[in-house]
């Protein structure tokens, strides 16, 4: 056990390699979209047991994809006319595609003995394509599983995100995987997503980070993601018509992420489908599009797979047009203080109480009873925080007009917003200095219809 801790203990303690940026997120965002089209790749354990989620403790050397060349990977992109690569370097089994000092689990002991990762950043860029990381949180190989975290997993984490951030060169986006997830089970209080977030920006302020569970949160603002994320798989989909988000959307052209037995002799998914239903019209609403081919056990694409990216480059070229991107109020990253805290307030209507306003699901809602002329909401948070952000997520678009939020302190109410909705839209974002809180109220002077609140948040984001 010392053996395996030792050299992640010492890795804490090297400062990131800070890369300097001159850009905004707004500006980076707008890049994203721009990129439109790219490669995702599923390759791994899972590649050699028929399952997207491998055996965790399987004996690695049956890792050995003999004819790996991830030129062709990008080749066959770039057949397609696509401009980026994404890869998942690590997947929810705990195996790293890349030469790791913080376990052993990883490509480069296995049979191949070989740094995917810097053969796939290599191709990438040789063939002039960007390039992108999926991580996933969850790790079933290392114990970051529910109810198992220990202070050590969170540096675990950051030391093998300081290695793909400072070895591998620039990378335009990390997607994070498995965080706050239903199947999961891991939060951001168990693994926080402010100090990793800010880790990787440390490193590489340019790069998006993307919280793949973007599906939970509403469409109207960024929750825990620098874009807005639609795993399509995962049956998330974008909303066409009312998105306005720099957003990214994924797909697997096979029918699973990873690679399977029977994919050879079967057809993948239509290229017209893939093309007229989902990367036209995702483009034209600031969504781009990755599209995910699964390498065999040899490390190459099966003939069909290569067949269909062909097509599709055929079918869509890349018209150069931008896709105008609205400049968006920056992402909410710190934890919410009022989760599941308790809550009182004016009359509710039937059983709709005013916990329902802070039980991080924005499928429910607190309900004012009608007859209640300002409805107020108050919760109460067990302890004084510093407070600096409160954000009320609306029923309807244009529904709450006017409010007024006080925060507690000392037995003494001090008020931090007051008047009308700084957005028509439902999520409704109020930043400002920081106080001190136990306990947050809102009171809404003026509504059109009755009041329902799907989520009242409260923040202490480092600014």
């Amino acid at each position: 056990m010392l053996k395996k801790i030792l050299p992640i203990l010492l890795l804490s303690l090297m400062a990131p390699i800070s890369h300097a940026s001159a850009k905004s997120l707004h500006e980076l965002q707008q890049e994203f979209v721009d990129l439109k089209f790219g490669l995702f790749i599923h390759f791994g354990m899972g590649t050699y047991q028929d399952e997207d989620w491998a055996d965790p403790n399987v004996d690695i050397s049956q890792f050995n994809p003999t004819k790996l060349d991830c030129r062709k990977w990008a080749e066959a992109a770039r057949s397609a006319n696509m401009n980026f690569g994404c890869m998942s370097v690590k997947h929810h089994c705990g195996f790293c595609m890349w030469d790791t000092e913080t376990t052993d689990y990883n490509a480069a002991n296995s049979g191949i003995k070989r740094d995917v990762v810097k053969e796939f950043t290599d191709a990438m860029r040789e063939r002039d394509m960007k390039v992108m990381f999926h991580f996933s949180i969850l790790d079933m190989h290392e114990k970051i599983l529910p109810n198992n975290i220990k202070p050590y997993h969170t540096e675990f984490i950051k030391n093998q995100l300081r290695e793909l951030l400072t070895n591998y060169g620039p990378v335009t986006a990390l997607m994070i995987d498995g965080w706050d997830a239903p199947w999961s089970r891991l939060s951001y209080e168990d693994i926080p997503f402010e100090e990793i977030y800010n880790f990787c920006k440390s490193i590489q302020p340019d790069c998006l980070i993307m919280d793949l569970n973007g599906a939970k949160y509403p469409a109207e603002a960024l929750f825990y993601s620098d874009l807005k994320t639609y795993e399509q798989g995962a049956g998330q989909k974008i909303e066409k018509d009312r998105s306005f988000l720099p957003s990214m959307a994924c797909y697997p052209l096979q029918r699973s992420w990873f690679w399977k037995t029977d994919m050879p002799a079967n057809a993948t998914k239509s290229p017209e489908e893939m093309v007229n239903d989902n990367l036209r019209p995702m483009n034209e609403a600031r969504c781009t599009f990755i599209l995910n081919v699964a390498p065999n056990r040899d490390g190459l694409f099966d003939q069909n797979a290569i067949e269909s990216l062909k097509k599709i480059g055929k079918l869509w070229k890349d018209d150069k047009k931008q896709r105008v991107v609205a400049e968006t109020a920056a992402p909410i990253i710190a934890t919410n203080i009022a989760k599941k805290k308790h809550a009182i307030g004016s009359w509710s209507y039937d059983m709709n109480l005013h916990d329902l306003a802070i039980d991080d699901s924005f499928s429910s809602s607190w309900v004012s009873h009608p007859s209640v002329k300002e409805p107020w909401l108050q919760v109460e948070l067990g302890d004084v925080y510093p407070v600096n952000a409160v954000v009320l997520t609306d029923n309807h678009d244009k529904a709450i007009t006017s409010y007024r939020i006080e925060c507690r302190n000392n037995g003494k109410w001090s008020t931090v917003f007051e008047g009308p909705a700084p957005t028509e839209k439902r999520v409704k974002i109020n930043r400002f200095n920081t106080v001190l809180a136990d306990a947050v109220k809102l009171t809404v002077t003026d509504a059109n219809g009755n009041v329902q609140v799907r989520e009242l948040g409260v923040y202490n984001e480092k600014r």
